[in-house]
């Protein structure tokens, strides 16, 4: 606490302190208190209310400097080849760049592309950028998104220049921050969708970047939309998720498209996003989001890292209370509508992030193109880049599932691309254990995971391909560590690192669940064997595959499989199955 010297104010002085402090009490740094009696002046800092000896130690690095302000200080470590220490290293995240030590003395870049929606140049330019400052490889992530790694600190400016001329940016992709917003990748020429939401999340992206103080959330932060297209944007999976709804005229809004809102999804936690019972028009999105974000901003936990999601404020509230103070941000009443009066949203296709499949325009499709465990070279993707330019429309989507499309290719060319793809080294094949394999980053460039999963996703799809036909997708997820980046809860089989001992050893190995799934198959993967040397793993999960595809009902998906037959069921069929080699 800072308290001036007790001296004597003109009437004048006071109301100039008392507006000062009023401005500096509404910016959420300190609260003031001014006595205008005894002019006695008292300044207690606090964050939102927090003082500032109880905040964690990231909220302290956050009111010593704003992230937004260490440009100078990257410089300075960039000249001197330095790697960052301390506030530092989590300063520079408000940049998207994180450096990956003790996995590795480099740094990691996030870009931030919203809705994944990146134009033939930029892909190029991503991957000339990864030649020449970093590993020659861009990994897509489950955020509609891409990073790249192996940054040696003396590249750290370089690369963030190169990508500003791209016209991308990467501010905000980390750090306690709105991280990148997805949506639908077929968003605008998806044949089902109920309406295009790309405009949307753009919208989003930009209020966020425009906005300084939506940098300082009390923790990072997920907004999502949905539109009703065939693919899933897993929009659940969101802090925030926007879901198109259409309401019949009867009901009184006239024939048109709203938003349903769901909050407090954080699956890394066991919880998706809940219905609302709230109802907005489009152009409501981003000032609804908006007043969420601020409600949290004012009232999130700031003392336990561990609390300070969106869902642990809710949960503290109460949903009403939450929905209350966001109305008063948003400045009226939201509209609450039953989701029973909705009409039926369409339904998801698992398998079309992977293969042809026709757009609104008949004359057109797009191609689901899978990388191996979300990881491709830049060579790839400049390849990539030109097929979109040489038949298509110089685009290329991104989705959650780590993989990408190419769109608005004609149909009398697609056999065309289809064999440049396989030529490549990549695949569209639904059959190809790789369209649902997902990995994180894995110890090799992550300092919290337990395994590397990638390289272990790489051995479960070769042990897939070899022992089984796959005639059925599925999604498998293989996360590292109890953040649980891939998803692991979500998936038709889902991996999570841990150690296992054996023989007195510490090695890699997995706790693997199954029956998860999103959306339309929301539900979370429930455990079906603990501590499984990662070794043993690939053939686990082809067992699991075939068991599926010898006991399945025609017609049945492996996630219904999985939730008609009880766990010890599954764990029997899987041990009776002597027909798969290790």
């Amino acid at each position: 606490m800072i308290q001036t010297k007790e001296m004597e104010f003109t009437t004048e002085q006071k109301e100039y302190l008392k507006g000062f402090f009023s401005g500096i009490q509404e910016s959420g740094i300190v609260r003031k208190s001014v006595d205008s009696d005894t002019s006695q002046n008292v300044i207690e800092a606090n964050v939102y209310g927090t003082a500032i000896e109880d905040l964690c130690k990231e909220e302290k690095f956050k009111y010593e400097k704003n992230g937004l302000d260490c440009w100078q200080d990257m410089v300075a470590h960039a000249k001197e080849k330095k790697l960052p220490l301390g506030a530092d290293i989590f300063r520079f995240k408000f940049h998207g760049l994180f450096f990956v030590g003790p996995a590795q003395d480099s740094f990691m870049l996030r870009c931030r592309i919203p809705g994944g929606a990146l134009k033939a140049h930029q892909l190029q330019g991503l991957a000339e950028m990864s030649l020449k400052y970093a590993s020659g490889n861009l990994d897509l992530t489950t955020r509609n998104n891409i990073q790249i790694r192996e940054i040696p600190p003396e590249n750290i400016v370089n690369i963030l220049v190169t990508l500003y001329d791209l016209g991308l940016t990467s501010k905000g992709s980390g750090a306690d921050n709105v991280r990148n917003i997805t949506t639908s990748p077929t968003s605008g020429f998806d044949p089902q969708e109920i309406i295009d939401t790309m405009p949307l999340a753009k919208e989003m992206h930009h209020h966020i970047l425009g906005n300084r103080d939506l940098y300082g959330m009390p923790r990072k932060f997920n907004i999502s939309y949905d539109g009703g297209g065939s693919i899933s944007a897993c929009a659940d999976t969101n802090d925030i998720a926007f879901y198109a709804v259409e309401i019949p005229k009867e009901n009184g809004f006239g024939n048109d498209v709203r938003f349903r809102v769901l909050l407090g999804g954080i699956t890394g936690h066991k919880q998706f996003a809940s219905d609302t019972g709230i109802m907005i028009k489009k152009n409501e999105c981003t000032l609804v989001a908006d007043a969420m974000l601020r409600v949290f901003l004012k009232n999130g936990n700031r003392t336990n890292r561990k609390k300070a999601r969106l869902k642990y404020l809710i949960d503290e509230w109460g949903l009403e209370k939450f929905l209350s103070e966001t109305e008063n941000e948003f400045g009226g009443p939201l509209v609450r509508f039953p989701i029973e009066k909705c009409l039926n949203r369409p339904h998801y296709k698992k398998s079309s992030h992977i293969g042809v499949h026709p757009q609104k325009n008949p004359t057109l499709s797009y191609i689901g193109i899978t990388a191996e465990v979300g990881r491709l070279t830049a060579d790839q993707c400049k390849e990539i880049a030109d097929l979109s330019l040489k038949f298509g429309a110089g685009e290329v989507r991104l989705t959650v599932w780590q993989n990408l499309l190419i769109p608005h290719i004609p149909n009398d060319q697609m056999p065309s691309v289809q064999k440049i793809v396989l030529n490549m080294g990549l695949d569209y094949r639904m059959t190809s254990p790789n369209a649902g394999l997902v990995a994180c980053t894995g110890n090799t460039g992550c300092k919290f995971a337990a395994a590397n999963t990638k390289y272990h996703a790489k051995k479960i799809g070769i042990h897939l391909k070899k022992n089984t036909q796959m005639d059925s997708p599925i999604n498998i997820h293989v996360t590292g560590c109890h953040h649980s980046c891939a998803q692991h809860y979500c998936g038709d089989l889902g991996l999570i690192a841990t150690k296992v001992q054996v023989k007195g050893q510490n090695i890699e190995g997995y706790n693997v669940f199954i029956g998860g799934g999103v959306d339309d198959e929301q539900g979370l993967g429930r455990e079906l064997y603990t501590n499984i040397p990662a070794e043993d793993a690939p053939a686990l999960v082809t067992k699991a595959y075939k068991i599926y595809q010898d006991n399945r009902i025609q017609g049945e998906t492996f996630v219904e499989f999985s939730r008609r037959n009880e766990t010890a069921q599954i764990r029997s069929y899987i041990e009776a199955s002597s027909n798969i080699p290790a």
